[in-house]
C-alpha cells in the first residue's frame, strides 16, 4: 500500500489547460509575436516557465525578450478579471477521501510558488495537502528533484510513494526518482504518449484513482494498451 500521493496539479485536478493557452497568445500578442498553437502549447504544460519558452521559442535567445514574456504571461495569469479554472469533476471528493484514509498528499508542479499558493486558497484545498514543491523551488520536471524533496520531507521511501500526472514530463520524473506512476488522460498529452513511460495504470479521469487504489497493485488487470 502507498503511503505518499504526489499530485501534478494543471490537467490533473484542474482544468486549466484553456487558461494557459489563452495567458500565452495573450502575452505573445502584446509582445507583436507569431503566437504559438494551442497544441504547441498543451505540448509543453508541465514544465517550467523558462523551459517552457524555449521549447516553444527556440530562436528567442535574449534574455530581456524572455522576461518580458514571463511578465506579460503572469499579468494575464494572476489578473483578477480572468475566469479562474476550475477542478475536475469529482477531485474535491477524491481528495477529501484519500485524506481522511491516511495518506500523505503532495502536489509536484511545473506552477511557481504564488501560483500554486493561489489556486490552493482559492479551492480551499490546501489544509489537505501536507507538502507541496514547485519550479520556482526546484529544477523543472522530468528531474526528479521537486519528488526527491516531497519524499525528504515526509520521510517517505520511493517504493511507497505514487505520482499522478497527465504529461510524460510527470511520469519521467516518477521513472527519474525510481517512484511509480498513474497516468491520467484528462489533461495535456494523448494516451500513447504517456504509456511510453511505463505508468502502472491509465485513467480516463483523476477521479477514477480511489477506486483503483482500492484493488490489488498485483492484480490489477486493466490494459494499457
Amino acid at each position: 500500500m502507498y503511503k505518499l500521493l504526489v499530485f501534478d496539479w494543471d490537467g490533473t485536478l484542474m482544468d486549466s489547460q484553456q487558461e494557459i493557452i489563452s495567458c500565452f497568445q495573450w502575452a505573445t500578442h502584446d509582445l507583436s509575436m507569431e503566437p504559438p498553437t494551442d497544441e504547441a502549447i498543451r505540448n509543453i504544460i508541465g514544465l517550467g516557465m523558462r523551459e517552457a519558452i524555449t521549447a516553444l521559442f527556440p530562436t528567442l535567445n535574449s534574455p530581456e525578450q524572455q522576461s518580458a514574456l514571463v511578465e506579460r504571461y503572469r499579468h494575464y495569469y494572476f489578473s483578477p478579471q480572468k475566469p479562474p479554472s476550475a477542478l475536475f469533476e469529482g477531485v474535491l471528493e477524491l481528495l477529501h477521501s484519500l485524506h481522511e484514509q491516511g495518506y500523505f498528499l503532495a502536489v509536484a508542479t511545473g506552477k511557481g510558488r504564488r501560483g500554486l499558493d493561489g489556486v490552493l486558497k482559492n479551492t480551499g484545498l490546501d489544509a489537505l495537502f501536507h507538502y507541496s514543491r514547485c519550479v520556482d523551488e526546484a529544477h523543472s520536471k522530468p528531474h526528479p528533484q521537486m519528488l526527491e524533496d516531497v519524499m525528504d520531507y515526509l520521510c517517505v521511501m520511493p517504493k511507497d510513494a505514487l505520482m499522478i500526472g497527465d504529461t510524460e514530463y510527470d511520469l519521467q520524473m516518477a521513472n527519474n526518482a525510481n517512484v511509480a506512476s498513474v497516468a491520467v488522460g484528462c489533461g495535456a498529452h494523448e494516451k500513447s504518449r504517456l504509456l511510453m513511460h511505463n505508468p502502472l495504470v491509465y485513467l480516463d479521469h483523476t477521479n477514477e484513482l480511489g477506486d483503483w487504489l482500492k484493488q490489488d497493485p498485483m492484480t490489477i488487470s486493466q490494459s494499457l494498451t
